[in-house]
């Protein structure tokens, strides 16, 4: 009897924790989508914005995130994953690599002013790539890396061992075991790291603010060396530095409403890519 009550109640909380989950959730996107949905329009989605951000639309600003995203996977993905293999499947025991291992999940917690700083001083003056979509892309790059690593690590490690063993024995060398059996069995695990960095690198204001983003821009950046507007940005900009609140509050919670779709895409491609590797393997 007394057992049963424990479970009654341990399952109770878990009930509630997700209850309560799911309502800040709800309340979150209600918030967003109410607030957001009037301002969207055909105009809002393909145009620049005119007359002090208070007419026209966003779309420099939309093209900007694609493009930090996109560019922020690109690099950090390869990398990621590359570190995550060496990590648990070359490197050899021993204290280097477990400190190595502390201070990858200590890096996942460094605030994301810090990883803004590090481009400015690297990316935007050592390097010389000024304020770009070179430069935020790479910054956000650091600052997802270690989630993609992380993740990449624990999928990699529940990958059967007895799979590589019996790669080995029909021949394949160490590297076409990785290639062609740990990785493609491991990358649905990778491929949700890459969906909740993409969410993060989406979101971030201050690693942009110091190495990509502008205030305004009248036209497309037309190369990687461009300085970009950007969605998250362009919403601090108008609930702060705005000088026609009645106008520019709704444009902001407008752009929210676009960022959260754009986040729901790309991880929604993502999620997709993650589900034909799944399939593949289960069959």
């Amino acid at each position: 009897m007394k057992q049963k009550i424990y479970q009654i109640l341990g399952f109770s909380i878990i009930t509630a924790c997700v209850v309560i989950t799911l309502f800040f959730l709800a309340s979150i996107i209600y918030l967003i989508t109410v607030k957001g949905f009037h301002s969207i329009s055909w105009e809002f989605l393909t145009s620049i914005p005119r007359k002090s951000m208070t007419e026209g639309g966003v779309a420099p600003a939309i093209l900007g995130t694609f493009y930090l995203v996109i560019g922020s996977i690109l690099i950090a993905l390869p990398l990621g994953v590359a570190c995550a293999i060496y990590l648990n499947e070359y490197s050899p025991t021993g204290y280097m690599v477990n400190i190595i291992r502390m201070s990858i999940n200590n890096l996942a917690g460094v605030p994301s002013v810090v990883f803004g700083l590090f481009g400015l001083a690297v990316f935007v003056n050592l390097f010389g790539f000024g304020v770009s979509i070179l430069s935020g892309s790479l910054t956000l790059a650091m600052l997802i890396l270690p989630s993609i690593i992380s993740a990449s690590q624990e999928a990699l490690m529940a990958v059967p061992y007895s799979i590589r063993e019996a790669s080995l024995a029909l021949g394949a060398t160490h590297w076409q075991t990785i290639k062609k059996t740990v990785l493609p069995t491991a990358m649905p695990g990778i491929m949700t790291g890459v969906i909740l960095s993409i969410g993060r690198a989406a979101g971030e204001t201050a690693p942009i603010l110091f190495t990509a983003a502008t205030f305004y821009r009248r036209s497309y950046p037309s190369s990687i060396l461009d300085e970009t507007m950007a969605l998250p940005y362009h919403i601090y900009a108008l609930m702060t530095e705005g000088t026609h609140p009645d106008k520019q509050v709704a444009i902001a919670y407008g752009c929210a409403l676009i960022l959260l779709v754009l986040v729901l895409l790309v991880s929604a491609f993502a999620i997709i890519i993650r589900n034909k590797y799944r399939s593949g393997y289960v069959h």
